[in-house]
């Protein structure tokens, strides 16, 4: 049993970080643009309400935005947003956002 579970952990792991492989960062720094209108620059928000995305995994991102897209989550702006994205340029846009790495520095 501890195999098979082993077998499908590395298995999801696996299909997991494909996305990366395959997305296209430059396209997703293009589509990104209009991201950075409410999320800021590279992804880092200075919009109270507003999530940055900068250094969140791709995972998440690419959840998130299908989400959005697909009507399952709701948000006035980003439903509008998402709803002409393709898979493709989710994936782009996710793996653009979250090969930045983020730190926090106590003053």
């Amino acid at each position: 049993m501890k195999t098979v579970s082993l077998i499908a952990a590395g298995l999801l792991c696996a299909s997991l970080s494909t996305s990366t492989l395959s997305a296209d960062l430059t396209a997703g720094a293009k589509a990104a643009q209009s991201c950075m209108m409410c999320h800021g620059e590279n992804g880092l928000s200075k919009m109270p309400g507003t999530p940055s995305l900068a250094g969140q995994p791709e995972t998440y991102l690419i959840s998130q935005l299908r989400q959005f897209r697909d009507g399952k989550r709701h948000n006035e702006v980003m439903n509008v947003i998402a709803k002409p994205l393709s898979d493709a340029d989710i994936d782009n846009v996710a793996a653009y956002f979250a090969q930045f790495e983020v730190e926090l520095k106590r003053h």
